[in-house]
């Protein structure tokens, strides 16, 4: 499989090499929001090394979501395709959250207090939106002909995968609460919206783990293969007819009904991990604010005071 991929695709085509340049650049504005630059903010405190981390494990996951040898193999095989999707938007959006500071975001809402921005915000930045937009969003790009149409056109893919980020970002942000808002749930409530959100993904996955047949032409059909693949590759970049020269994909040592069943059994469970490890996330947020309400018992009263009386 791996001596097919680098065999058959040229670094340009496997590294993405653009899109590291930009989040380089990213990168780079990061650290001098968070070091050089932090003075302009009120309020503003120094970022911890582990929100850094974060944000940059965020960009590594977007890397390989969107770039990485990983992009050329998400053309042969849906399994990988699938686990593009992880990287992107289950893996980054939420490490990114974590990873930027909270006056960044505070500096945000009151810079677009009074604007169209805010009242925009406001509409989308709503725990029903987030949860429904996202799913909705998800689970229309897996239908067959949707998402044989997309992978064909590489303006509107590239467009469906941003909207699909904004849409991760808003899903995400409920159940991360990174600051207080009006819209903001109570921590009961955000681990309803996580199971929520768990629940509203299943017919997508369940859609590609018991359809009958291998539903999607781009892993089927050499023709349809060959035209996503005429946009996937660099300019000039020669496409590997070869590798579906016998009407089969050599790539893939499983047959594409077994790689769709498996897309779907590793977006759920990987699903299933990123929204467990937010429950304990947030369930010990839960815990620190019942205990700071409650105050000093008397089991805090250090052995050496004494009552007097």
């Amino acid at each position: 499989m791996l001596q097919q991929l680098f065999t058959n695709f040229g670094f340009r085509a496997l590294w993405t090499p653009e899109l590291i340049i930009i989040l380089i650049l990213v990168g780079f504005l990061y650290f001098r929001l968070v070091g050089k630059w932090r003075n302009r903010f009120v309020g503003s405190e120094p970022v911890s090394t582990s929100q850094k981390t974060y944000f940059i494990l965020g960009l590594f996951a977007l890397y390989l979501g969107w770039g990485s040898p990983l992009y050329v193999a998400g053309h042969l095989m849906i399994s990988f395709h699938m686990a593009q999707m992880v990287f992107a938007y289950f893996i980054a959006v939420p490490l990114f959250i974590l990873g930027m500071p909270k006056w960044v975001f505070r500096a945000i809402i009151q810079k677009a207090k009074g604007t169209i921005f805010a009242r925009v915000g406001k509409l989308f930045f709503n725990p029903l939106i987030g949860v429904l937009f996202f799913n909705f969003l998800f689970s229309v790009y897996h239908l067959p002909n949707i998402f044989d149409f997309l992978m064909k056109n590489i303006v509107l893919h590239s467009g469906y995968e941003m909207l699909l980020f904004v849409a991760a970002t808003l899903m995400w942000w409920h159940m991360i609460s990174p600051i207080p808002s009006k819209a903001q749930l109570s921590d009961l409530r955000r681990m309803g919206y996580i199971f929520a959100n768990g629940i509203l993904i299943t017919p997508a996955c369940a859609l590609i783990i018991f359809a009958p047949t291998a539903m999607y032409s781009v892993y089927t059909d050499p023709n349809t293969w060959a035209t996503v693949m005429a946009f996937c590759l660099p300019a000039g970049a020669e496409i590997p007819y070869n590798l579906f020269s016998s009407g089969a994909n050599p790539f893939s040592p499983i047959n594409p009904r077994s790689d769709q069943q498996l897309a779907g059994i590793l977006m759920k469970i990987m699903q299933e991990i990123t929204y467990g490890f937010t429950l304990g996330y947030v369930f010990k947020q839960w815990i620190k604010k019942e205990k700071q309400s409650e105050g000093p018992s008397i089991s805090d009263i250090p052995a050496t005071h004494t009552i007097k009386n």
